[in-house]
């Protein structure tokens, strides 16, 4: 793996509820300057990230639903497409975690409202090109029995990866996660490892439990500290 290869599979990121002025402004040129897969800001951003990558080949990401993902399905997948009209490219959808519980302790009625929150979010997908959808689980809140439910029914619906976490929970990604959304999903599904993401060390140890891509603030601190991988 390149600097360049370990770059592509980093979401660099900006979800703070605040910050400086030129946060996001500085994170697009972060990305276009060390090739990281996209610039995730959050949805009322990305009409301006998009203006600042323009000319440079670069994505933007959003998030939908987030935090908590307890929106309706119509007001994601309304959230969803106002953003893919502005220009998102790629769109995580956090999962709606009560009704994923509900639906994973056998509730029939829980099992087929989840069915239709995913095929209204994939929709969003179906209907632009070039949008790679992912799917927040919040593992720390979830046990491995949920997680597992929750892996198979985004990889039924569509998404092209599932995801560990908003960032915003009470813990972040680990590797024995990682591990157990790999096996559930199979080799063609994307695993995205988010949440507590600073160092090399933690990035690499994620990378190798099966994840392939990585949502984190720390991109290229990351890359200043990955010795041993050629530029």
């Amino acid at each position: 793996m390149t600097r360049r290869e370990l770059a592509g599979m980093i979401d660099h990121t900006f979800l703070k509820p605040d910050g400086d002025g030129n946060a996001v402004k500085d994170l697009c040129r972060e990305v276009a300057e060390f090739g990281f897969a996209c610039a995730m800001v959050h949805p009322c951003e990305v009409k301006n990230a998009v203006r600042f990558l323009r000319g440079t080949g670069c994505r933007v990401g959003t998030v939908i639903g987030f935090p908590l993902g307890q929106n309706t399905a119509k007001t994601k997948a309304a959230e969803a497409a106002e953003a893919v009209k502005n220009g998102a490219r790629d769109v995580d959808f956090v999962f709606n975690r009560r009704l994923l519980k509900a639906a994973a302790a056998g509730n029939g009625t829980a099992q087929k409202e989840l069915a239709r929150e995913l095929e209204a979010l994939a929709e969003v997908k179906a209907c632009a090109d070039g949008v790679v959808a992912k799917i927040i689980l919040e593992c720390c809140e979830l046990t491995d029995d949920e997680k597992i439910v929750a892996c198979v029914a985004a990889k039924e619906a569509g998404f092209d990866f599932v995801k560990t976490s908003t960032g915003f929970g009470r813990g972040g990604a680990t590797a024995e996660d990682v591990r157990l959304m790999r096996e559930a999903v199979g080799p063609a599904m994307g695993v995205k490892a988010a949440g507590g993401i600073r160092d090399w060390e933690t990035a690499r140890a994620l990378l190798a439990a099966g994840a392939n891509r990585l949502g984190c603030s720390a991109g290229v601190k990351i890359l200043q500290e990955c010795d041993g991988i050629r530029a």
